[in-house]
């Protein structure tokens, strides 16, 4: 009987999905595992390791929601994807709830210990201590806040017991993954500022692990059982905290066991905005990554993007010139709201989007983008000074998964330690890499994004979800420091503007231009239309680069179901559930 039950069910499913097959047919196309894009009635998970997207998959099979599988998913990131996020750092989970539709967002971004000083990235000469060395040491170091990120989403809307949700990554951790080429290239790249901790743990006699060696981290399975035996205490009041605040002072940082023990998270309202009619929901500061791209969509709306072709030189010279806009805006004005005051109307005002608008002239670059002032759109005035900064950060990276289920609730979730394998520094005998967040603060004091104890630095991650007609259409987000704003902005305007398959609007080639005349691109962007833009004042990197690294999901109704996908500039993976 339930196999009858079984073969019901896949052939209604067929049936559902019989009319998109062309969809799913030019999402193929691109899926070069065939696993990277998926379709499920009952759920759906994106990640961008197999590991992750299996754990999310078994958790939504028993009967778990997307919050149970979101905080499953995280811990076995931080086994199979150890260099972009874990419990050494923070990020920000947003939720929808398909019961009261509402949107909540946990913030568990790191915060500044109670040391920090607004010129600790300063040498005795006043002179900006160069990136590479800043962000390698103890002061670069958030208190991490994942954990208790993940704790309080399981208080709020889990429904299995905490322990199911981490014996996964338990079992992960001991039983080990074989390195895949992401993590190789990664192991390779950062092995330098390892410390002897992470040295054990990622090199075989000296030398990084390479594709297809078998990486098991006992240490990190360990501290898990620890987390699961004693709670989220033994994390930030017990010996764990002991172990992160001895580290941090033993490379020059200033966090104390009562900076952890007084870390909170806090539960937030997202920024809301519209684009052509969709309603957007994204993240407000401290992060700059949803406003940001609220205002690039914004800035662009005043011009028909369907008229030009999707690779033209309009079409790239539109987008670069927003960005450019937009990004002045962002290094200006965004802070911790906690502690800066941010011009959130006026930036999204209409008439001061005009404004800007009317800055972008087509075929003409702007070589004099300057920040705007939205303060007069709005009631207040600033309280800190614009502060110009050196240009000499790396692009972080990070990692993005989304989730769905079968009741209808999402999650959208970014989380991070900022470079790769953060400041290099794991804890010992913890498993565990330490973030380098703090160098996302402004090296130069002064501004609204200056260093101050427990402040929030400032962010780009922008996990958002959309809305059409009232009812969830996708959510998108992307790792990738500065450039996740590019990256979700163009994924939302090839989706909406160009009305492309979720799969081809992920791996249409993208552009990343903050400030004039630079502009990063990846593979497939025409040479004509990069002579074009450079005619006009552009200036392209010499080659092409990967930006961000999409996931994503998209909402059907009437049939009800849901396609998954991700993006193959990692080993991502998509799956989803029918019964």
């Amino acid at each position: 009987m339930k196999r009858i039950s079984r073969i019901s069910c896949i052939i209604a499913v067929l049936i559902l999905l019989c009319n998109f097959l062309p969809t799913m047919a030019s999402a193929q196309q691109n899926d070069h595992d065939g696993k990277q894009v998926a379709a499920g009635t009952k759920g759906m998970v994106a990640a961008s390791t197999p590991e992750a997207t299996k754990v999310g998959e078994q958790v939504l099979k028993d009967g778990g929601n997307a919050v149970d599988a979101a905080i499953a998913m995280q811990f076995a990131l931080n086994v199979s994807e150890p260099m972009m996020s874990g419990i050494g750092g923070g990020g920000f989970m947003m939720v929808y709830n398909a019961k009261n539709h509402k949107t909540s967002i946990i913030d568990s971004r790191e915060k500044a210990p109670a040391g920090a000083k607004p010129d600790m990235f300063l040498d005795k000469n006043g002179k900006v201590i160069p990136f590479p060395v800043r962000s390698t040491n103890g002061k670069a170091v958030g208190i991490p806040g994942t954990l208790k990120g993940l704790m309080a989403a399981h208080d709020k809307w889990g429904t299995k017991p905490f322990k199911q949700l981490i014996d996964p990554s338990i079992k992960l951790a001991e039983k080990g993954i074989k390195v895949n080429w992401v993590l190789a290239d990664a192991i390779k790249e950062n092995k330098n500022k390892f410390n002897k901790a992470a040295q054990k743990v990622f090199l075989k006699h000296g030398k990084p692990l390479k594709e297809g060696d078998w990486l098991k981290q006992k240490d990190l399975a360990q501290t898990f059982k620890d987390i699961r035996d004693n709670g989220v205490n033994d994390f930030y009041k017990g010996a764990i905290a002991k172990d992160i605040a001895n580290v941090v002072q033993d490379n020059k940082g200033s966090m104390k066991t009562k900076d952890l023990k007084n870390y909170h998270v806090t539960i937030d309202q997202p920024l809301t905005g519209t684009y052509r009619g969709y309603k957007l929901e994204t993240m407000p500061p401290p992060s700059s990554g949803g406003l940001t791209v609220l205002q690039i969509l914004k800035l662009l709306e005043g011009f028909d993007m369907k008229d030009y072709g999707i690779r033209s030189p309009e079409k790239y010279h539109l987008i670069t010139e927003a960005m450019h806009l937009a990004y002045a805006d962002r290094g200006a004005y965004i802070g911790d709201p906690k502690f800066v005051k941010v011009p959130e109307q006026g930036m999204l005002n209409p008439k001061y989007i005009e404004k800007r608008r009317s800055l972008i002239k087509m075929g003409q670059a702007n070589k004099t983008v300057k920040p705007g002032d939205p303060w007069k759109y709005q009631s207040g005035k600033p309280d800190k000074p614009i502060v110009k900064q050196p240009d000499d950060k790396q692009i972080g990276q990070t990692t993005h998964f989304t989730v769905a289920d079968k009741w209808g609730n999402l999650v959208s979730y970014t989380t991070t330690i900022e470079q790769e394998f953060g400041t290099g520094i794991m804890v010992p005998g913890r498993g565990f890499m330490l973030n380098n967040e703090l160098t996302d603060f402004d090296a130069v004091p002064g501004g609204a994004n200056e260093v101050r104890p427990n402040k929030r630095p400032m962010s780009s991650m922008s996990p958002t979800i959309i809305f059409k007609d009232g009812k969830p259409f996708m959510t998108v987000g992307s790792p990738g420091g500065s450039t996740i704003i590019a990256s979700v902005a163009e994924t939302i305007i090839n989706v909406i503007d160009y009305h492309m398959d979720l799969k081809d609007a992920i791996e249409e080639p993208r552009i990343y231009s903050p400030a004039y005349p630079n502009i990063q691109w990846e593979k497939g962007i025409p040479e004509k239309s990069r002579q074009k833009l450079t005619e006009w004042g552009g200036q392209w990197d010499k080659k092409p680069s990967p930006i961000g690294n999409v996931q994503s999901i998209r909402i059907y109704h009437d049939p009800d179901f849901y396609i998954g996908a991700c993006d193959s500039t990692r080993q991502g993976q998509a799956a989803g559930i029918f019964h």
